[in-house]
This record gives structure tokens, sequence and C-alpha cells, in this order.
């Protein structure tokens, strides 16, 4: 008894002087938390919440909330000028609309991507996600090790022999709207054009036929699923802690798994083909492959790389394509007098013909007009950060280094300074002899790490519109909500529901 006692009392004294050092370990990073943020005191910005923790309670209430945050961004840029900063927890986001600043640290491959986003999309609650792929590597050695092979892929020789693939998707949108058109029932758009983008990359990018218009595919929801799952592991940390949330915490995980593991199963399809010396496609698979080296000489750690390319490339390669097309029927939609235009562009330079070429596409002006400003006002994937280790002057204002910088080109875009009446759509911002925008339109980033697949969306884009517009009308359904989410990527909140109309060409 005397030596339960004993440790008894020997157990509360240990418990008494591990919290008296939890406790000084937490004033001590409140501290440093103080002192992080004293460097940064002589920037404008919203007003903090807290002593210590700055703005820390007002982001977590914004991401945990309806509210997009680019809006927040917008609204704070408007009342503090074109450089702000957020202090969140120890670390300091300089946010500016900058165009010189912009221009500096985007075309420059000295500014790394910011850890706090990007090493965090390596995984979701445990399950490998992203990695180190070409969107989230931040060793620029490593990531143009990436890019060198994938360029290829890339190449405007390569890409003028997809329009056959763009094409042939893009007819079975059209079989299927006609099936709605005739039988008058309401079409979700989104929905439609995401089992198009999706059936494009699976095609072009891996050689695999989905045909989800017509065939059922976890693919869709595996994919929705992560991006969702994304979105809550990056603005919730203690979103794992909660018991409530195990079953969708176990969803993302088995999804990260489905996609993980058709990577695996694609990939060593490809590789015993190209063993046997098989004519293959110098497609995405093909390139992701090469990224990882001799066969041979082949790690586990390679073989993970791989997944983490294809992982990319299959969500990165269909959903903003998918988003882009459905802000743009909404739009079109809602602006009669530019459905119009385009409309007469479309039937001058495709006329009747079921087939859009190479060259169709380049007289289709107008109609890239109306999808750039489509990407100023809904730019598909938002945004984007760097990290900056060495001190900077932006716009008079002297920034110490090791702040990280955030880019919005949803805020950028919707600014009076940058775009006179910035929240009408009016393609003609865009025409061929309009004054270019000077680092204000960004839906792709800039520089080295722009997207390397924007050209490709761009041209799959332009056939799936120009085929629509040919055919059909998209009367909107009346009472939907034309707001925003924000699932990672920005799409349209209703998912553009529609009546679909036959054209009649004699009109």
């Amino acid at each position: 008894m005397a030596i339960f006692s004993l440790l008894l009392g020997l157990a509360g004294k240990a418990l008494i002087v591990l919290v008296f050092l939890l406790v000084i370990a937490f004033l001590g990073y409140c501290l440093y938390i103080r002192h992080v943020h004293m460097k940064y005191d002589h920037i404008p910005g919203p007003p903090r919440d807290s002593f210590f923790l700055g703005h820390t309670p007002t982001i977590l209430k914004i991401m945990k909330s309806e509210v997009l945050f680019h809006d927040k961004l917008l609204e704070w840029a408007e009342t503090y000028g074109s450089v702000f900063k957020i202090n969140f927890l120890h670390s300091v986001f300089v946010c500016t609309t900058s165009p010189e600043a912009t221009k500096e640290i985007l075309m420059s491959p000295k500014y790394p991507k910011d850890k706090f986003v990007y090493k965090r999309l390596f995984s979701l609650f445990g399950r490998r996600f992203l990695g180190n792929g070409l969107v989230t590597a931040r060793d620029h050695e490593q990531w143009y090790k990436q890019r060198r092979i994938m360029d290829p892929a890339f190449s405007s020789l390569y890409l003028r022999g997809l329009m056959g693939t763009f094409n042939e998707r893009a007819e079975k949108l059209m079989l299927k709207l006609t099936e709605f058109a005739d039988s008058k029932t309401e079409a979700n758009m989104l929905h439609l054009v995401n089992c198009v983008t999706l059936d494009v990359i699976a095609k072009v990018a891996f050689g695999v036929d989905l045909d989800l218009l017509t065939n059922k595919s976890p693919f869709p929801m595996a994919i929705e699923t992560c991006l969702k799952g994304m979105m809550y592991y990056l603005r919730d940390t203690l979103f794992e802690l909660n018991p409530k949330n195990r079953p969708f915490i176990n969803e993302v995980r088995e999804a990260c798994q489905l996609l993980r593991a058709t990577g695996a199963r694609w990939i060593q399809e490809r590789k015993a083909a190209m063993q046997k010396g098989e004519d293959v496609p110098k497609d995405i698979l093909t390139q992701i492959i090469k990224t990882a080296g001799k066969e041979e000489s082949m790690t586990a750690e390679d073989e993970e790389f791989m997944l983490d390319n294809f992982v990319t490339f299959f969500i990165a390669g269909q959903e903003t394509t998918a988003n882009q097309l459905a802000f743009c029927i909404m739009e079109l939609g809602r602006h009669p007098d530019i459905l119009k235009k385009v409309r007469k562009e479309v039937d001058d330079v495709i006329g009747m013909k079921q087939d859009i070429s190479y060259d169709d596409l380049g007289k289709l002006v107008y109609l890239s007009q109306v999808l750039k400003e489509t990407l100023r006002l809904y730019p598909t994937a938002p945004g984007t950060s760097r990290d900056v280790l060495e001190d900077m002057v932006i716009d008079g204002i002297h920034i110490p280094a090791g702040f990280t910088t955030v880019f919005s080109s949803y805020t950028t875009g919707r600014m009076d300074k940058f775009f006179k009446d910035p929240l009408t759509f009016d393609p003609d911002r865009f025409h061929p002899d309009a004054p270019k925008p000077y680092y204000c339109y960004y839906p792709f980033a800039l520089g080295p790490r722009s997207c390397l697949g924007q050209n490709f969306a761009q041209m799959e884009a332009k056939v799936v519109m120009a085929k629509l517009i040919q055919r059909f009308h998209c009367v909107l359904v009346s009472g939907q909500t034309f707001d925003i989410l924000d699932t990672g990527t920005l799409r349209p909140k209703s998912g553009v529901r529609c009546h679909i109309k036959h054209r009649q060409h004699n009109e």
C-alpha cells in the first residue's frame, strides 16, 4: 500500500510538472508568434482579433463558413490597398494586387510555392494524395525535371492531333443533350461537362475509354470526395480529431486509394506494352513513366512519384475545364446579346459541319473572348502563393523576409482599378485590339509554374462550346442561385440547371 501511495504521489507530481511545462511551452509559442507579428506591424491590414494570434480566429471563421475567402480578400484589398497583411498563427501572409510584385514574384523561379498549403497537399488524412507531383513540388530542380519531361505531351503538334478526340467526346455530349431536349427534362450542365472533360483526359492522357455519359463510374465521385476532403484538411486542423467526421475521413481515404490504385494498374499496363516494343502514344501516361527514370533502377518511391502525377493530371485535367464551361454556359444564359454575337460567329465559322478543325479554333475569336472573360470573373483556380525568403519592397512598403505572399486572380479580376465595371460580363475587354491586362489577369498563374495544360484546356473548351452553341439553346431554370462554391477550385453552386432546346437554323 505504501508503495502504491508513493507511486501515486510521484505520478501526481509528474502530472503537475507536465502541465507546468505545457503552460510554459504555450506561453513561449505565444511570445514567438507575437515576435513574428511585430516585424510586420507597419504593414496595413484588417484589425487583429487578439494580441498574440493576430487574425487567426477570423480566418478560421471564414474558412468554415459559406463566405468565399477570395471575396474577403477583395474587400480587404479595396479597404487597405495593394499590400496588406494577415497574421495567422506564427505565419504572416502578405496579400498583394500590385502588378509589379506579381510580375517580380510569379515570373521568377527563385520563390518557392507556399509550404503551408502545398506541403499539406502531399497527403489527405494519412493517405498520399498529390505527393510531389508537378503542381505540389516545391523544389525547383525537382519540378523542372518533371516539367521538361512532360512538355512533349503538350506541344502544339501533339495538341493538333487531339482534335479528333475532342470532337468525338463533344459529340457524345450533343447526343446526351438531344435526349434532354426531346424529353423536355432539366439538365445539370456542370455534371454533364464534368463527364465530358473526365472522358477526354482519360482518353488522351491515359488511353482509357470511360464513356461516362453512358456508363457509371466511381471516378467522378472519388474526385469530388478528394476535393471536398482537401478543403477540410487545409482549413480545419481539428477536423480529424472529431469522432463525428470519421466516416467522411474514411471516404476520403478510400477515394485517394481508388485513384492511386487505378493509376498503378494503368501504369503497369502501359509499361508492359512498352516492354513488348508496342507502339504507344506520347501522351501524359508515357511521360509520367519517363519521369521515374529507367525501369530497372525504379524504387518504391519512384512508383509513388508516378502516381503523384497521375492523380494530379487526372483531377486537374478535367475539374477546372468543366467548371469554366459551366460558368460560361451560365453567363451566356444570362446575356442573350452576347450569346447572339457568339452564335453568329460560330455559324459563320463552323456552319453545319460536325467536325471542328484546329484551324477553325483560331477563327473563333469572339468565343475566345467569352472564355477569357469567364475566367476573369470565375478563375476556376482562384489564386496561388509563394514563400519570400528575402526582404522586399512592394509599392513603397518594406516587407521583412520570411513571409508568404498571396496572389488572387479572383480579387484582381474584380477590382475597378484594373477593369472598368468589373462585375459586368463583357468579352470585349479581351478584343484583340484592346489593351492587354498588365499582370492582373492570371487564371493559369504566370511564369515557369504556370499551368502546363492551359492550351489543352482552352482547345477542349472551345470545341465543346462551339458545338453546344451550334445546335442548342440552354435556357436557365428560374429560381436557381448563381453563387460560387469553393471546393479548392471554384464551381457554380447550383450546377447550372438548364432546359435544353434544339436550335432552329432558319431563325
